[in-house]
């Protein structure tokens, strides 16, 4: 039998309450859980000889239980009169001093300050229906008047789900009076018994709005919210505050109710924050496996990501960890990654941290008691060690941090706050240094220290970088982008003029420099901070061959086309991000492929030329326009994808003649491997030109 109204306004008719208690008769109506489910903020708040007045009391076991328990001096009213009598008929012998009158909570016939505690569950939900003028007059009403009959120091205690209109209104009557406030969250959901029972998925709350005695002239109004996991108040800035950190609540229960339903919710990620700091702690991804048949075993799991390797398109890109589930053999796999900035003991102390969190993540039919995994690459939590921290007026706040890569060996990377998931930069350290990174990490196990190696492991921290190594798979594709350029065994003692634009940690201008002896690099870089960084943290140093033009390259390009001796560069790369985040594309800015610029990139590159591009291009309608653009100015073009990320490196050229069949360009790159491979170049071994350009396909 379905007892809910066909309307929300029917709530704050009498009539209906009337009819309502008339069809159910005397089966109990439990809104928002039982005495049970609540009885730890009942009896937080409420003291055993206090008055209490329960408004709507309906015919809830809630006053019973709480009598039968020492809280006897309870009265309690409703507008139904048919369910006043019910409970009276149902109480009179039992408890004996517990009262139930009809009467309008708006309109109480209570002398002032005769209570202590008006306690309400559901009450204000089921009467602030809708934000209508009658129905805002209708509950100020009822809310002055549980201001009038509570003592200086008494509390309205309210059990609510604390939809968005209904926190706004209690909130903003009782702290313009002065109150403090209080939302204490009692359950992450509410289910009840039967089917026939309305089921909610948002977590219920309960407000506790204590009445301070009114100061003339003061506007101190405190805001206060206390969680499941905190345990204690944590006290907040604002009205607006405290609602928005209610709404993170409502929707990670809802989320938790809808991933214990069902598989398959897509790409489902959430923050866990730090109850101390409110800072990002955890980023979990919920990745569901369909393909996998249900057993005893496989039901869940949760893998912890080594610090630093979030961004490795494994953990990092939603393909990758699709993969990382299929082959872990999971139903359901959440991935953890561990933020920069917070101190992890180890393994075991984070899965004493996430074991009850995560489980609320856990599919349908995972059987009670069921033990859930905890996996990781070797066991291990990884090493990240922040080594410098600043703010760019340009680029906004960025890190420079040294993490520990799959083969042990040590990275360091410059990450952009502003998009923390992206490596900007990144290098390979020294041998030596990895080394000694690793014995103080054993050391610090031996100490029981946190992972973290914080000290710095040389006098001069850009001494310790790999020049020799490119660490960005772009990169390497840009580099191999050189054997276009014909006659590749000569570039070494041919000068070639290059124009690097985006400098960021310098490593793509640095490696032409260093294995190209004759070549002649102008770098420029918006950022004059990115210089900085690239000087003193990546090993990057000008010379007399290699100078950086601290300029707008829009700028800097237009000024060279438009001027009377105008250069001519062999190579052009735009390796440039957009610091708009609202954009399809991030890398390049729009206006650097804009038709009109293209033309003054054309005027300074050499017939032979090749000027190359690393596009990242999310929209694909933005980047077939892109394509079309670039091929109007530039009638030859290459486009190698970079496998596992959304960059694109193009190779662009002004004669079609020009063009290279696949055996042709492999046989380039080769060639050009071959001369860079010779003694004293510093070659890389594990780099190998012609893997760059196996996959490049002609636009």
């Amino acid at each position: 039998m379905n007892l809910l109204p066909k309307s929300s306004k029917e709530f704050g008719s009498a009539d209906y309450w009337e009819k309502f208690f008339q069809q159910r008769g005397k089966k109990t109506f439990e809104w928002y859980g039982t005495y049970l489910e609540l009885c730890e903020v009942l009896h937080k708040y409420i003291k055993p000889k206090e008055k209490v007045l329960v408004i709507g009391c309906g015919n809830s076991e809630l006053s019973e239980q709480l009598y039968d328990v020492g809280y006897q001096d309870i009265v309690n009213i409703d507008i139904s009169e048919v369910v006043i009598k019910q409970m009276k008929e149902r109480n009179a012998s039992r408890r004996p001093h517990m009262s139930f009158l009809k009467m309008d909570m708006t309109q109480m016939e209570f002398p002032d300050a005769t209570f202590q505690v008006v306690l309400d569950k559901g009450t204000l939900d089921a009467v602030l229906t809708d934000e209508e003028e009658t129905t805002l007059r209708q509950v100020d009403r009822m809310l002055a008047e549980v201001g009038r009959v509570l003592q200086v120091g008494g509390r309205y205690l309210c059990v609510s789900l604390a939809q968005a209109h209904i926190l706004k209104r209690a909130v903003g009557h009782f702290s313009r009076e002065g109150w403090m406030v209080r939302v204490h969250q009692v359950a992450s959901s509410q289910e009840q018994v039967s089917e026939a029972e309305p089921r909610f998925s948002l977590p219920v709350f309960a407000f506790v709005m204590t009445k301070f005695r009114p100061v003339p002239g003061s506007a101190l109004q405190i805001f206060e919210l206390c969680t499941q996991e905190q345990g204690k108040p944590v006290r907040l800035e604002s009205a607006d505050r405290l609602a928005e950190a209610v709404r993170e609540r409502q929707h990670y229960a809802w989320l938790c109710s809808q991933l214990r339903r069902k598989a398959g919710l897509g790409n489902v990620s959430l923050d866990l924050c730090s109850g101390d700091t409110g800072e990002p702690r955890y980023t979990l991804h919920v990745v569901d496996n369909p393909a996998v048949k249900p057993s005893r075993d496989n039901h869940f799991a949760i893998f912890i990501i080594p610090q630093g390797r979030e961004t490795e398109w494994l953990f990092g890109m939603e393909e990758g960890r699709k993969q990382l589930a299929a082959s872990a053999g999971f139903r359901r796999l959440v991935t953890v990654a561990l933020h920069r900035g917070q101190q992890y003991a180890g393994m075991e102390s984070i899965q004493a941290e996430l074991s009850t969190r995560v489980l609320e993540l856990a599919p349908a039919g995972m059987p009670p008691q069921q033990q859930v995994p905890f996996l990781s690459v070797g066991g291990d939590i990884g090493v990240r060690t922040v080594q410098h921290q600043d703010h760019s007026a340009l680029s906004g706040d960025y890190v420079i941090e040294d993490v520990q890569g799959e083969d042990r060996r040590y990275f360091r990377r410059l990450i952009f706050l502003s998009n923390r998931n992206v490596v900007q930069s990144e290098a390979r350290l020294l041998k030596d240094v990895s080394h000694r990174a690793q014995k103080k990490r054993k050391k610090d196990k031996k100490k029981q220290r946190p992972a973290d190696i914080s000290e710095d492991f040389t006098s001069a921290p850009g001494q310790s970088i790999d020049k020799s190594y490119l660490c960005c798979e772009h990169h390497k594709a840009m580099i191999a982008g050189l054997a276009l350029l014909r006659n590749p065994e000569l570039l070494l003692e041919t000068p070639l003029a290059l124009l690097v634009v985006g400098l960021g940690g310098g490593s793509l201008p640095l490696f032409v420099h260093d294995h190209f002896p004759k070549s002649r690099i102008d770098a420029v870089e918006i950022d004059p901070s990115m210089l900085q960084v690239a000087t003193q943290w990546f090993g990057f140093s000008q010379s007399d061959r290699m100078k950086v033009h601290i300029a707008d390259g829009l700028d800097y390009i237009t000024s060279l086309a438009g001027g009377e001796a105008c250069p001519h560069y062999d190579v052009i790369m735009f390796d440039v991000d957009s610091k708009d985040p609202t954009l399809g594309m991030s890398c390049p800015p729009p206006a650097f492929v804009d038709q009109r610029f293209l033309q003054k990139v054309k005027r300074i590159l050499s017939d032979e030329g090749i000027f190359v591009l690393n596009l990242v291009c999310r929209d694909l309608g933005l980047k077939d326009s892109v394509l079309a653009g670039l091929k109007a100015a530039f009638p030859l073009l290459y486009v190698r994808r970079i496998e596992g990320e959304v960059n694109e490196i193009l190779f662009c050229q002004l004669h079609p003649e020009q063009k290279l069949a696949t055996p042709e360009l492999l046989e380039m790159a080769q060639a050009l491997e071959r001369t860079l491979r010779k003694p004293g170049q510093g070659w890389d071994d594990t780099y190998v030109l012609s893997d760059m350009l196996k996959t490049v396909k002609i636009v």
